[in-house]
Protein backbone atom coordinates (compact mmCIF):
# COMPACT_ATOMS: atom_id res chain seq x y z
CA UNK A 1 0.00 0.00 0.00
CA UNK A 2 2.89 2.31 0.80
CA UNK A 3 4.47 1.56 -2.58
CA UNK A 4 1.22 2.39 -4.39
CA UNK A 5 0.83 5.73 -2.60
CA UNK A 6 4.46 6.58 -3.38
CA UNK A 7 3.86 5.80 -7.04
CA UNK A 8 0.73 7.96 -7.12
CA UNK A 9 2.58 10.84 -5.46
CA UNK A 10 5.45 10.55 -7.94
CA UNK A 11 3.03 10.39 -10.87
CA UNK A 12 1.20 13.44 -9.58
CA UNK A 13 4.44 15.35 -9.19
CA UNK A 14 5.53 14.41 -12.71
CA UNK A 15 2.14 15.40 -14.12
CA UNK A 16 2.28 18.76 -12.34
CA UNK A 17 5.81 19.40 -13.63
CA UNK A 18 4.78 18.42 -17.13
CA UNK A 19 1.73 20.65 -16.92
CA UNK A 20 3.83 23.60 -15.82
CA UNK A 21 6.30 22.96 -18.63
CA UNK A 22 3.47 22.83 -21.15
CA UNK A 23 1.94 26.01 -19.72
CA UNK A 24 5.29 27.81 -19.92
CA UNK A 25 5.37 27.25 -23.69
CA UNK A 26 1.72 27.19 -24.69
CA UNK A 27 0.05 29.27 -21.97
CA UNK A 28 2.65 31.75 -20.66
CA UNK A 29 -0.02 33.83 -18.91
CA UNK A 30 -1.01 30.84 -16.77
CA UNK A 31 2.61 29.94 -16.02
CA UNK A 32 3.44 33.50 -15.06
CA UNK A 33 0.43 33.79 -12.76
CA UNK A 34 1.12 30.47 -11.02
CA UNK A 35 4.92 30.32 -10.89
CA UNK A 36 6.68 33.35 -12.37
CA UNK A 37 4.84 36.05 -10.44
CA UNK A 38 5.29 34.62 -6.90
CA UNK A 39 8.97 33.87 -7.58
CA UNK A 40 9.58 37.38 -8.96
CA UNK A 41 7.83 39.03 -6.02
CA UNK A 42 9.97 37.13 -3.52
CA UNK A 43 13.17 37.78 -5.46
CA UNK A 44 12.51 41.52 -5.76
CA UNK A 45 11.54 41.87 -2.09
CA UNK A 46 14.61 39.97 -0.91
CA UNK A 47 17.19 41.67 -3.13
CA UNK A 48 15.72 45.12 -3.72
CA UNK A 49 18.14 47.19 -1.63
CA UNK A 50 21.29 45.35 -2.73
CA UNK A 51 20.21 45.37 -6.40
CA UNK A 52 19.59 49.10 -6.36
CA UNK A 53 22.94 49.63 -4.68
CA UNK A 54 25.00 47.64 -7.21
CA UNK A 55 23.07 49.20 -10.11
CA UNK A 56 24.01 52.68 -8.95
CA UNK A 57 20.47 53.71 -8.06
CA UNK A 58 21.14 54.81 -4.50
CA UNK A 59 22.14 58.20 -3.08
CA UNK A 60 23.81 59.29 0.10
CA UNK A 61 21.31 60.06 2.87
CA UNK A 62 20.63 63.59 3.98
CA UNK A 63 22.28 65.01 7.07
CA UNK A 64 19.05 64.78 9.04
CA UNK A 65 18.61 61.10 8.12
CA UNK A 66 22.21 60.32 9.02
CA UNK A 67 21.83 62.12 12.37
CA UNK A 68 18.63 60.18 13.19
CA UNK A 69 20.22 56.84 12.29
CA UNK A 70 23.34 57.43 14.40
CA UNK A 71 21.71 59.03 17.43
CA UNK A 72 18.18 57.64 17.57
CA UNK A 73 18.51 54.21 15.97
CA UNK A 74 22.01 53.83 17.47
CA UNK A 75 23.49 52.38 14.27
CA UNK A 76 26.96 53.51 13.34
CA UNK A 77 26.65 52.66 9.63
CA UNK A 78 24.32 54.74 7.48
CA UNK A 79 23.12 52.87 4.36
CA UNK A 80 22.63 54.61 0.99
CA UNK A 81 19.03 55.44 0.17
CA UNK A 82 17.33 53.62 -2.77
CA UNK A 83 14.11 54.71 -4.48
CA UNK A 84 11.14 54.02 -2.24
CA UNK A 85 8.54 51.53 -3.48
CA UNK A 86 5.13 53.15 -3.29
CA UNK A 87 2.95 50.61 -5.03
CA UNK A 88 3.25 47.18 -6.66
CA UNK A 89 0.58 45.83 -8.98
CA UNK A 90 0.53 42.41 -10.62
CA UNK A 91 -1.10 41.44 -13.91
CA UNK A 92 -1.34 38.41 -16.18
CA UNK A 93 1.58 39.69 -18.27
CA UNK A 94 3.94 41.13 -15.66
CA UNK A 95 4.20 43.51 -12.77
CA UNK A 96 4.29 47.27 -12.19
CA UNK A 97 6.13 49.02 -9.40
CA UNK A 98 5.83 52.75 -8.68
CA UNK A 99 9.04 54.24 -7.27
CA UNK A 100 9.58 57.56 -5.48
CA UNK A 101 12.98 58.86 -6.55
CA UNK A 102 15.19 60.37 -3.86
CA UNK A 103 16.91 63.70 -4.38
CA UNK A 104 19.82 63.21 -6.77
CA UNK A 105 18.23 60.63 -9.07
CA UNK A 106 16.32 61.24 -12.30
CA UNK A 107 14.23 58.93 -14.52
CA UNK A 108 17.08 58.68 -17.03
CA UNK A 109 19.26 57.03 -14.37
CA UNK A 110 16.67 54.31 -13.78
CA UNK A 111 16.13 53.84 -17.53
CA UNK A 112 19.87 53.40 -18.07
CA UNK A 113 19.89 50.57 -15.50
CA UNK A 114 16.77 48.80 -16.81
CA UNK A 115 18.77 46.05 -18.52
CA UNK A 116 20.70 45.33 -15.31
CA UNK A 117 17.46 45.21 -13.33
CA UNK A 118 16.01 42.76 -15.84
CA UNK A 119 18.85 40.29 -15.34
CA UNK A 120 18.99 40.78 -11.60
CA UNK A 121 15.29 40.01 -11.09
CA UNK A 122 14.91 37.38 -13.80
CA UNK A 123 12.08 39.01 -15.76
CA UNK A 124 11.76 39.29 -19.52
CA UNK A 125 11.90 43.08 -19.80
CA UNK A 126 11.87 46.24 -17.70
CA UNK A 127 10.56 49.53 -19.08
CA UNK A 128 10.74 52.81 -17.20
CA UNK A 129 7.96 55.39 -17.57
CA UNK A 130 7.86 58.74 -15.80
CA UNK A 131 4.39 59.19 -14.31
CA UNK A 132 4.87 62.57 -12.63
CA UNK A 133 7.79 64.61 -11.26
CA UNK A 134 9.72 62.51 -8.79
CA UNK A 135 7.90 59.25 -9.63
CA UNK A 136 8.66 56.51 -12.16
CA UNK A 137 6.91 53.27 -12.96
CA UNK A 138 8.79 50.04 -13.64
CA UNK A 139 6.78 48.02 -16.12
CA UNK A 140 8.10 44.47 -15.97
CA UNK A 141 6.93 41.66 -18.24
CA UNK A 142 7.30 38.02 -17.29
CA UNK A 143 7.48 36.69 -20.86
CA UNK A 144 7.58 37.86 -24.46
CA UNK A 145 4.14 39.41 -24.89
CA UNK A 146 4.80 39.97 -28.62
CA UNK A 147 5.25 36.26 -29.35
CA UNK A 148 1.56 35.32 -29.12
CA UNK A 149 -0.37 38.56 -29.01
CA UNK A 150 -3.55 38.65 -26.97
CA UNK A 151 -5.40 41.92 -26.55
CA UNK A 152 -6.51 42.85 -23.02
CA UNK A 153 -10.19 42.46 -22.30
CA UNK A 154 -10.64 45.96 -20.92
CA UNK A 155 -8.83 49.20 -21.59
CA UNK A 156 -7.52 51.39 -18.76
CA UNK A 157 -9.53 54.51 -18.02
CA UNK A 158 -6.71 56.68 -19.31
CA UNK A 159 -7.04 55.05 -22.76
CA UNK A 160 -10.83 55.17 -23.08
CA UNK A 161 -12.80 57.59 -25.22
CA UNK A 162 -15.37 57.90 -27.99
CA UNK A 163 -12.81 57.53 -30.79
CA UNK A 164 -10.32 55.13 -29.22
CA UNK A 165 -9.55 51.90 -31.08
CA UNK A 166 -7.27 49.22 -29.57
CA UNK A 167 -5.07 47.93 -32.39
CA UNK A 168 -2.00 46.21 -30.96
CA UNK A 169 -0.02 45.38 -27.83
CA UNK A 170 3.16 47.19 -26.80
CA UNK A 171 6.22 45.29 -25.68
CA UNK A 172 5.57 46.37 -22.07
CA UNK A 173 2.17 44.64 -22.11
CA UNK A 174 0.03 47.78 -22.41
CA UNK A 175 -2.41 48.19 -25.32
CA UNK A 176 -1.57 50.41 -28.27
CA UNK A 177 -4.61 52.43 -29.32
CA UNK A 178 -5.51 54.88 -32.05
CA UNK A 179 -7.06 57.88 -30.35
CA UNK A 180 -8.29 60.13 -33.15
CA UNK A 181 -8.99 63.06 -30.85
CA UNK A 182 -5.35 63.13 -29.73
CA UNK A 183 -3.64 61.89 -32.95
CA UNK A 184 -6.02 62.73 -35.80
CA UNK A 185 -3.88 61.62 -38.77
CA UNK A 186 -1.49 58.70 -39.06
CA UNK A 187 0.94 57.10 -41.51
CA UNK A 188 1.54 53.34 -41.68
CA UNK A 189 4.47 52.00 -43.68
CA UNK A 190 5.68 48.47 -44.33
CA UNK A 191 7.02 46.13 -46.96
CA UNK A 192 5.13 43.19 -48.42
CA UNK A 193 4.38 40.43 -45.88
CA UNK A 194 5.34 42.72 -43.01
CA UNK A 195 1.93 42.69 -41.31
CA UNK A 196 0.72 46.05 -42.59
CA UNK A 197 -2.53 44.52 -43.87
CA UNK A 198 -3.03 42.84 -40.48
CA UNK A 199 -2.74 46.23 -38.83
CA UNK A 200 -5.40 47.63 -41.18
CA UNK A 201 -7.76 44.74 -40.48
CA UNK A 202 -7.56 45.23 -36.73
CA UNK A 203 -8.05 48.97 -37.18
CA UNK A 204 -11.08 48.58 -39.45
CA UNK A 205 -12.57 45.90 -37.20
CA UNK A 206 -12.31 48.28 -34.25
CA UNK A 207 -13.65 51.28 -36.17
CA UNK A 208 -16.61 49.25 -37.46
CA UNK A 209 -17.95 49.00 -33.91
CA UNK A 210 -17.91 52.78 -33.36
CA UNK A 211 -20.47 55.36 -34.54
CA UNK A 212 -18.20 56.74 -37.27
CA UNK A 213 -18.28 56.82 -41.05
CA UNK A 214 -15.61 54.91 -42.95
CA UNK A 215 -14.35 56.07 -46.33
CA UNK A 216 -12.13 53.70 -48.31
CA UNK A 217 -9.68 54.54 -51.09
CA UNK A 218 -8.18 51.39 -52.58
CA UNK A 219 -6.82 51.98 -56.06
CA UNK A 220 -5.87 48.32 -56.45
CA UNK A 221 -9.37 47.77 -57.79
CA UNK A 222 -10.63 47.29 -54.25
CA UNK A 223 -8.94 43.97 -53.54
CA UNK A 224 -8.21 44.99 -49.93
CA UNK A 225 -11.29 47.03 -48.97
CA UNK A 226 -14.06 45.62 -51.16
CA UNK A 227 -14.99 43.12 -48.48
CA UNK A 228 -15.60 45.94 -46.00
CA UNK A 229 -18.28 47.46 -48.26
CA UNK A 230 -21.22 46.82 -45.85
CA UNK A 231 -19.58 49.18 -43.35
CA UNK A 232 -18.20 51.78 -45.78
CA UNK A 233 -19.97 55.04 -46.50
CA UNK A 234 -17.89 55.55 -49.64
CA UNK A 235 -15.36 53.56 -51.64
CA UNK A 236 -13.06 54.49 -54.54
CA UNK A 237 -11.22 51.74 -56.40
CA UNK A 238 -9.58 53.70 -59.25
CA UNK A 239 -7.56 56.93 -59.37
CA UNK A 240 -10.39 58.68 -61.21
CA UNK A 241 -12.91 57.69 -58.53
CA UNK A 242 -10.41 58.68 -55.83
CA UNK A 243 -10.05 62.16 -57.33
CA UNK A 244 -13.82 62.67 -57.31
CA UNK A 245 -14.18 61.25 -53.79
CA UNK A 246 -11.46 63.51 -52.38
CA UNK A 247 -13.14 66.50 -53.98
CA UNK A 248 -16.41 65.51 -52.35
CA UNK A 249 -14.65 65.18 -48.99
CA UNK A 250 -13.26 68.70 -49.34
CA UNK A 251 -16.75 70.02 -50.04
CA UNK A 252 -18.04 68.12 -46.99
CA UNK A 253 -15.25 69.67 -44.93
CA UNK A 254 -16.19 73.17 -46.08
CA UNK A 255 -19.86 72.55 -45.30
CA UNK A 256 -18.92 71.43 -41.79
CA UNK A 257 -16.85 74.57 -41.29
CA UNK A 258 -19.97 76.58 -42.21
CA UNK A 259 -21.84 74.70 -39.48
CA UNK A 260 -19.13 75.48 -36.94
CA UNK A 261 -19.16 79.14 -37.92
CA UNK A 262 -22.94 79.34 -37.64
CA UNK A 263 -22.82 78.02 -34.05
CA UNK A 264 -19.80 80.10 -33.03
CA UNK A 265 -17.53 77.17 -32.16
CA UNK A 266 -14.18 75.99 -33.54
CA UNK A 267 -14.37 72.24 -33.00
CA UNK A 268 -16.80 69.52 -34.01
CA UNK A 269 -17.14 68.24 -30.45
CA UNK A 270 -18.32 71.64 -29.22
CA UNK A 271 -21.45 71.44 -31.38
CA UNK A 272 -24.79 70.33 -29.91
CA UNK A 273 -25.39 66.62 -30.33
CA UNK A 274 -28.44 67.18 -32.56
CA UNK A 275 -26.48 69.06 -35.22
CA UNK A 276 -23.10 67.38 -34.80
CA UNK A 277 -21.99 65.58 -38.00
CA UNK A 278 -20.73 62.04 -37.72
CA UNK A 279 -16.91 61.71 -37.63
CA UNK A 280 -15.28 60.33 -40.78
CA UNK A 281 -12.14 58.19 -41.06
CA UNK A 282 -10.56 58.13 -44.53
CA UNK A 283 -8.59 54.91 -45.13
CA UNK A 284 -6.07 55.13 -47.99
CA UNK A 285 -4.69 51.66 -48.71
CA UNK A 286 -1.71 52.49 -50.98
CA UNK A 287 -0.86 56.16 -51.13
CA UNK A 288 1.67 55.75 -53.95
CA UNK A 289 -1.17 54.91 -56.36
CA UNK A 290 -2.48 58.46 -55.88
CA UNK A 291 0.89 60.02 -56.74
CA UNK A 292 2.22 57.89 -59.58
CA UNK A 293 1.13 58.66 -63.15
CA UNK A 294 1.68 56.75 -66.38
CA UNK A 295 1.01 59.64 -68.79
CA UNK A 296 1.44 63.39 -68.74
CA UNK A 297 -2.29 63.91 -69.05
CA UNK A 298 -2.75 62.31 -65.60
CA UNK A 299 -0.50 64.82 -63.83
CA UNK A 300 -3.31 67.35 -63.45
CA UNK A 301 -5.47 64.76 -61.73
CA UNK A 302 -2.54 63.79 -59.49
CA UNK A 303 -1.88 67.39 -58.45
CA UNK A 304 -5.56 67.88 -57.69
CA UNK A 305 -5.71 64.78 -55.47
CA UNK A 306 -2.55 65.73 -53.60
CA UNK A 307 -3.88 69.23 -53.00
CA UNK A 308 -7.12 67.83 -51.59
CA UNK A 309 -5.23 65.42 -49.31
CA UNK A 310 -3.00 68.20 -47.99
CA UNK A 311 -6.03 70.41 -47.31
CA UNK A 312 -7.75 67.59 -45.44
CA UNK A 313 -4.62 66.89 -43.40
CA UNK A 314 -4.21 70.56 -42.48
CA UNK A 315 -7.76 71.48 -41.56
CA UNK A 316 -10.11 68.48 -41.40
CA UNK A 317 -9.33 67.55 -37.80
CA UNK A 318 -11.50 70.37 -36.48
CA UNK A 319 -14.53 69.05 -38.37
CA UNK A 320 -14.06 65.39 -37.47
CA UNK A 321 -12.41 64.05 -40.64
CA UNK A 322 -9.34 61.91 -39.97
CA UNK A 323 -6.78 60.33 -42.30
CA UNK A 324 -5.21 56.87 -42.18
CA UNK A 325 -2.53 56.75 -44.88
CA UNK A 326 -0.85 53.43 -45.67
CA UNK A 327 1.90 52.53 -48.09
CA UNK A 328 5.15 50.69 -48.68
CA UNK A 329 7.23 53.83 -49.14
CA UNK A 330 6.44 57.52 -48.78
CA UNK A 331 9.24 59.83 -49.83
CA UNK A 332 9.79 62.99 -51.80
CA UNK A 333 10.39 60.95 -54.96
CA UNK A 334 6.64 60.37 -55.21
CA UNK A 335 6.24 63.93 -56.40
CA UNK A 336 5.20 67.39 -55.38
CA UNK A 337 3.28 67.55 -52.12
CA UNK A 338 4.45 64.23 -50.66
CA UNK A 339 6.68 65.79 -48.02
CA UNK A 340 4.05 68.40 -47.15
CA UNK A 341 1.43 65.69 -46.63
CA UNK A 342 3.76 63.52 -44.56
CA UNK A 343 4.53 66.42 -42.24
CA UNK A 344 0.82 66.63 -41.30
CA UNK A 345 0.59 62.95 -40.28
CA UNK A 346 1.32 62.94 -36.55
CA UNK A 347 1.06 59.24 -35.81
CA UNK A 348 3.65 56.92 -37.34
CA UNK A 349 3.67 53.12 -37.46
CA UNK A 350 6.50 51.46 -39.41
CA UNK A 351 6.63 47.71 -39.98
CA UNK A 352 9.54 45.78 -41.46
CA UNK A 353 10.95 47.68 -44.45
CA UNK A 354 13.32 46.82 -47.27
CA UNK A 355 15.77 49.65 -46.72
CA UNK A 356 16.86 52.10 -44.04
CA UNK A 357 15.69 55.09 -46.10
CA UNK A 358 12.06 53.99 -45.78
CA UNK A 359 12.43 53.80 -42.00
CA UNK A 360 13.91 57.31 -42.07
CA UNK A 361 10.87 58.53 -44.02
CA UNK A 362 8.52 57.26 -41.36
CA UNK A 363 10.36 57.89 -38.10
CA UNK A 364 13.54 59.83 -38.84
CA UNK A 365 11.91 63.23 -38.43
CA UNK A 366 10.14 62.49 -35.12
CA UNK A 367 12.11 59.69 -33.36
CA UNK A 368 15.58 59.14 -34.86
CA UNK A 369 16.42 56.48 -32.24
CA UNK A 370 13.58 54.30 -33.53
CA UNK A 371 15.05 53.91 -37.03
CA UNK A 372 17.55 51.30 -35.86
CA UNK A 373 14.75 49.36 -34.12
CA UNK A 374 12.81 49.16 -37.41
CA UNK A 375 15.76 47.73 -39.31
CA UNK A 376 16.10 44.98 -36.67
CA UNK A 377 12.57 43.58 -37.10
CA UNK A 378 12.97 39.94 -38.22
CA UNK A 379 11.06 38.75 -41.30
CA UNK A 380 9.62 35.74 -39.44
CA UNK A 381 7.56 37.93 -37.07
CA UNK A 382 4.95 39.69 -39.22
CA UNK A 383 2.91 42.29 -37.42
CA UNK A 384 5.80 43.62 -35.34
CA UNK A 385 6.20 47.35 -35.86
CA UNK A 386 7.61 50.47 -34.24
CA UNK A 387 5.09 53.17 -33.30
CA UNK A 388 6.15 56.76 -32.71
CA UNK A 389 4.57 60.17 -32.33
CA UNK A 390 5.57 63.81 -32.48
CA UNK A 391 6.69 63.79 -28.82
CA UNK A 392 9.74 61.72 -29.73
CA UNK A 393 8.65 58.60 -27.87
CA UNK A 394 8.44 55.21 -29.55
CA UNK A 395 7.77 51.58 -28.70
CA UNK A 396 7.57 48.17 -30.36
CA UNK A 397 4.09 46.85 -30.97
CA UNK A 398 2.47 43.83 -32.60
CA UNK A 399 -1.05 43.33 -33.85
CA UNK A 400 -2.93 40.09 -33.13
CA UNK A 401 -3.60 37.75 -36.02
CA UNK A 402 -6.89 38.41 -37.81
CA UNK A 403 -8.01 36.76 -41.03
CA UNK A 404 -9.68 38.77 -43.81
CA UNK A 405 -12.84 36.72 -43.30
CA UNK A 406 -13.01 37.74 -39.63
CA UNK A 407 -12.69 41.44 -40.49
CA UNK A 408 -15.35 41.13 -43.19
CA UNK A 409 -17.69 39.36 -40.76
CA UNK A 410 -17.32 42.20 -38.23
CA UNK A 411 -18.11 44.78 -40.93
CA UNK A 412 -21.25 42.86 -41.87
CA UNK A 413 -22.30 42.50 -38.24
CA UNK A 414 -22.09 46.25 -37.64
CA UNK A 415 -23.37 47.33 -41.05
CA UNK A 416 -26.35 48.98 -39.34
CA UNK A 417 -23.99 51.62 -37.93
CA UNK A 418 -23.05 52.86 -41.39
CA UNK A 419 -24.15 56.51 -41.57
CA UNK A 420 -25.86 57.92 -44.63
CA UNK A 421 -23.90 60.99 -45.71
CA UNK A 422 -25.60 62.79 -48.63
CA UNK A 423 -22.35 64.28 -49.94
CA UNK A 424 -20.85 60.80 -50.24
CA UNK A 425 -23.96 59.02 -51.49
CA UNK A 426 -22.69 58.70 -55.11
CA UNK A 427 -19.67 56.77 -53.82
CA UNK A 428 -21.57 54.38 -51.56
CA UNK A 429 -20.53 50.83 -52.57
CA UNK A 430 -23.29 48.71 -54.06
CA UNK A 431 -23.83 45.50 -52.12
CA UNK A 432 -24.41 42.63 -54.50
CA UNK A 433 -25.79 39.40 -53.09
CA UNK A 434 -25.90 36.25 -55.14
CA UNK A 435 -28.84 33.99 -54.23
CA UNK A 436 -27.97 30.44 -53.39
CA UNK A 437 -28.67 27.95 -56.16
CA UNK A 438 -31.65 25.71 -55.39
CA UNK A 439 -30.76 22.22 -54.34
CA UNK A 440 -32.81 19.49 -56.18
CA UNK A 441 -34.64 17.10 -53.94
CA UNK A 442 -34.09 14.18 -56.35
CA UNK A 443 -30.79 13.41 -57.97
CA UNK A 444 -30.99 14.01 -61.75
CA UNK A 445 -31.01 10.95 -63.95
CA UNK A 446 -29.17 11.23 -67.27
CA UNK A 447 -31.29 10.74 -70.37
CA UNK A 448 -30.27 7.65 -72.36
CA UNK A 449 -31.43 6.60 -75.77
Amino acid sequence: MTDMSTMFEAAGALSAAGGLGYAKVRAPRVYWSLVGLPVARVRIAATYHSTMDVCGLTVQPSRLRAFMVRNVARRPDVQPVPPKVRRVRASSTGMRATLRLPAGLEPADVAAASERLRHAWGVHSVHVVETKPGFVELRMTGYDVLWRVKMPRRLPRTLSGPLVVPVAVREDGTPFVRDYKKVPHSLTLGANQSGKSMFQRNLIAGLAKLPVGLVGIDCKRGVEQRGYAPRLSALAVTPDEAAELLEALVREMEARFDTLSAHGVSDLWDLPVKVRPVPLVVLVDEVAELFLTAAKKDEERRDRMVMHLVRLAQMARAVGIYLEICGQRFGSELGKGATMLRAQLTGRVVHRVNDKQTADMGLGDIAPDAVAAVTMIPPDRPGVAVAGDASGGWSRIRTPAMTPAAAVAICREYAHLTPNIPALAPFRPVLTTTPDAPVPLVAPVPVTE
